[in-house]
């Protein structure tokens, strides 16, 4: 691998820190203005709805321009919006213009090591990415942890004090997204020396209404393909669930372990940890052509799930943290590869890729809206875990009993 590769590497560890690091920094700043509780929900759903608006349109974009560009403009966008938050913008508003910008950015990333590596080396440049990714989760959400600590935020605070000069910045939220501006121009400045290659860089089509018709004809041939709907169905619930978990997390570690939201948003991190320890052992047990046989392993995540309700003790919780997000790491990389197959034979990967984010996205985007719904209907805590852990293993069972005995061939 040359230089060039580890500058994308670089620009998109720095670009994912920021983006896992400012929900963290958004959801402590919603609670210095007293926001409901059902605002945290919302404030997601704010981010994600230009992944599901912006579905059709933003990989010709990606294609219209050099992906380098693409992701120095995207980061920009992101970057505005945490300026946005610390001018005083409704958070929500702002949360919302950094979402279009992680929405512009999603297939310039993918899409990059696909013109600059040959065939051979997109396996292991794949790796490397998803690899970075998973770390980035895991600093972000300690990053974002440590930094709206008031014991570790209040110190520092006191370095942005300057005579006669208000510089705004008085709070622990405020202080993490000052940070995550510094990472995100950082990741901007990789962005700029991302190597160029020689390809004619031209949008699938200049016609918005062609591009949502061709999505929509991909989106109902990828559903109706019995192995695609399967593998659709399951990373769809996955990511929905996924997003809703560490929401889930933040209000059970307040409950349970009596955590202030810095120590909920680093125990957040030991899910990722355990997906990325799922993720290694289902690419060393599982087979492309086996990967139905992982659905059980979906039924269980669910029942795991319903196993935070009784746990109170730090040790047990990070276990089972730990346990959860191996279970969803064993039982969504075969799925995603399988999708990513299906869609390839059937559409392209780029197509597919576009329907695969829309999916999981608008799942996300309904599952964050029901854990609102249910804090402003004053649900327990536990009683929103219940309510997910069994949809979860319910749908999987549903999925398994339909699906369970088709064939990869």
């Amino acid at each position: 691998m040359n230089l060039g590769f580890y500058i994308i590497l670089a620009a998109q560890f720095l670009s994912a820190l920021a983006d896992n690091a400012l929900l963290f920094a958004a959801i402590a700043l919603l609670k210095d203005l007293n926001a409901p509780a059902w605002y945290t929900p919302l404030l997601q759903q704010s981010f994600i709805i230009s992944y599901i608006i912006l579905a059709p349109f933003v990989g010709a974009f990606a294609d219209s321009l050099p992906k380098g560009r693409v992701m120095f403009i995207s980061n920009i966008i992101k970057l505005a919006g945490c300026l946005f938050m610390l001018i005083g913008v409704d958070p929500l508003i702002a949360y919302c213009l950094v979402g279009l910008g992680a929405a512009a950015y999603s297939p310039a990333k993918y899409g990059i090591l696909t013109e600059y590596l040959p065939p051979d080396q997109l396996v292991k440049a794949n790796s490397w990415m998803e690899g970075l990714t998973v770390a980035a989760i895991v600093l972000g959400a300690l990053v974002g942890g440590i930094l709206i600590t008031p014991s570790i935020a209040n110190p520092m605070l006191q370095w942005w004090d300057v005579p006669f000069i208000d510089t705004g910045i008085d709070t622990p939220p405020e202080l993490a997204i000052i940070v995550i501006v510094l990472i995100y121009i950082a990741a901007a400045i990789f962005n700029l020396y991302i190597p160029h290659v020689a390809i004619d860089h031209k949008p699938f089509s200049h016609s918005p209404v062609f591009l949502a018709r061709d999505f929509w004809h991909c989106f109902k041939l990828l559903w109706k393909d019995p192995l695609g709907q399967v593998s659709l169905a399951v990373t769809t619930l996955f990511w929905g669930a996924g997003a809703t978990l560490r929401l889930l997390v933040l209000g059970w570690a307040a409950v349970a372990l009596h955590y202030g939201i810095g120590e909920a948003a680093k125990l957040t991190a030991w899910v990722a940890i355990g997906i990325a320890i799922g993720s290694v052992l289902a690419a060393k047990f599982i087979e492309l052509e086996h990967s139905i046989k992982v659905l059980p392993v979906g039924i269980a995540m669910g029942v795991a799930v319903l196993l935070m309700i009784p746990v109170a003790n730090s040790t047990l919780a990070i276990l089972l943290l730990i346990a959860i997000g191996a279970m969803g790491g064993f039982f969504v990389v075969p799925m995603n590869a399988l999708l990513q197959h299906r869609g390839h034979l059937l559409m392209g990967a780029g197509r597919s890729i576009a329907v695969q984010n829309f999916n999981e996205n608008l799942s996300i985007f309904v599952m964050l809206g029901m854990y609102g719904a249910m804090q402003q209907l004053d649900f327990s805590i536990y009683a929103i875990i219940a309510v997910f852990g069994l949809l979860l293993s319910g749908i999987m069972a549903a999925l398994h009993r339909k699906h369970g005995h088709d064939r990869y061939i």
